[in-house]
């Protein structure tokens, strides 16, 4: 055992064709759950010595070939909310499927998001397909109760991931499929639905001075509660949904709190007259002659009445057009405007640099002990698809969730946030559209 892996610890494979390798009950089983058992039982049976990284390949015990990578009609790419919709619409149509995800469980990211979170949108527009919010849960789901829904719902269509598979790489084959590479190992693919997400790379811009400043800055992706910050005077850049949340959060507790804001807001409730603004909205959009724009402008501006006396400045684009031309939400306040109001929160202007005791501001200057950075996220989709030039639009995320041309056989989901009714929304209407599109595609082959 130890003679033969040492003497063929130079050929590297993934197993995805591995008629020649004999299971432990010495009968051919599955593909994939012969390569489970061999990474498992390598750790074990191997000195430490002989044991090399697995970083990428897997050593190929007594075998003097390299295996082809493994074949698959779809891959899905990320098993979060978006990448489990795609799965759990496939898995309905009987359509095969493999799916890999970075981290080791389901709904990585909303795991780490800020503890006091919950979805803005209400829970009967918000849940994936084929499988509604348990009733126990409350109108607006919170974060904890979303993933455990999450969980719930990869148990209900036996969505089993290769977890702790990294992307690295999409490029398009001769045979017009497409290879997948991740940290450890080779797909070969005729669909790839790419599932990572809108909120994949923080935005972290930078200022002068920032090495001087004695205090923390941290992006928003890292701050949880408001424990750590008792006591100090914070600084929350950017005053979309995650920047005027976690302001509300930090003032809710007595922390002394700023709060940056360089451009116009589009500031809507997230309920008005004891009804959520998601549902009116929708049924704004349904009147003749651009009259739910008016009505939604006009709820608006009522909400928003004499903000600009705390340093704010209402936007001139109504909060539907906001959606519709610029990918973007309005903030959805849930009590942040009356902490404003209340001299809870305090507005600053844009942060022109940093100092050893805090932030110049356009308005003038502030002491400091923390900043956070609510100024959101890049897809980034260039960090591992070629051309992507005529794929993305001025936002940098895919015009369609459907690629053509040259980008046929990839499709996007997840990142359309041009619709009213949230993200959720766009990923249930986005997954169905691919669905019919792959039942053609897989039917075709």
């Amino acid at each position: 055992w130890h003679t033969s892996y040492a003497a063929h610890n130079e050929y590297f494979c993934n197993w995805s064709d591995i008629s020649a390798v004999p299971s432990p009950k010495d009968e051919v089983a599955d593909q994939q759950g012969v390569f489970r058992q061999v990474l498992s039982l390598i750790p074990h049976a191997v000195p430490k010595k002989y044991q090399i990284s697995l970083k990428k390949y897997y050593v190929c015990i007594g075998i003097n070939y390299i295996v082809k990578p493994m074949q698959t009609t779809n891959i899905i790419i990320g098993a979060g909310p978006a990448g489990l919709a795609m799965a759990g619409r496939l898995r309905k149509l009987n359509i095969p499927f493999e799916i890999i995800e970075k981290a080791d469980q389901v709904g990585s990211s909303w795991r780490k998001h800020y503890d006091r979170l919950h979805l803005h949108t209400v829970k009967q527009l918000s849940h994936l397909p084929h499988l509604p919010f348990p009733d126990d849960c409350p109108l607006y789901v919170s974060r904890q109760k979303f993933v455990d829904y999450l969980e719930q719902y990869a148990q209900h269509f036996n969505i089993q991931a290769h977890f702790n598979q990294s992307l690295e790489q999409i490029r398009k084959n001769s045979e017009g499929g497409w290879n997948v590479k991740t940290n450890q190992t080779e797909f070969v693919a005729q669909n790839v639905i790419i599932a990572t997400g809108i909120n994949r790379v923080p935005n972290r811009p930078t200022w002068q001075g920032e090495q001087a400043f004695k205090g923390n800055i941290i992006h928003s992706r890292d701050y949880k509660n408001p424990q750590p910050f008792l006591g100090q005077n914070v600084l929350v850049i950017g005053m979309g949904n995650t920047g005027a949340e976690i302001a509300l959060d930090l003032s809710d507790f007595d922390v002394k709190t700023y709060l940056s804001v360089r451009s116009p807001v589009n500031i809507v409730p997230r309920d008005f007259l004891g009804n959520p603004v998601q549902i009116t909205s929708k049924k704004l959009t349904k009147l003749p002659f651009n009259l739910g724009d008016k009505l939604g402008s006009l709820v608006r501006n009522y909400y928003s009445r004499g903000i600009e006396q705390y340093g704010l400045k209402r936007s001139k684009i109504s909060p539907i057009e906001l959606v519709q031309t610029t990918n973007r939400t309005p903030t959805i306040d849930i009590g942040t405007l009356d902490a404003i109001r209340a001299k809870r929160i305090h507005i600053v202007q844009e942060v022109k640099q940093f100092i050893e005791s805090g932030a110049v501001c356009k308005d003038g200057q502030i002491e400091l002990d923390a900043v956070i950075l609510a100024t959101g996220y890049k897809p980034q989709l260039d960090d591992y698809i070629e051309r992507v030039g005529d794929l993305l639009d001025q936002y940098d995320t895919p015009k369609h969730c459907i690629g053509t041309d040259y980008h046929k056989g990839l499709f996007f989901l997840g990142f359309n946030s041009y619709k009213l009714g949230g993200i959720l929304g766009t990923i249930y209407e986005d997954s169905e559209i691919i669905a019919n599109a792959l039942k053609h595609t897989n039917k075709e082959s």
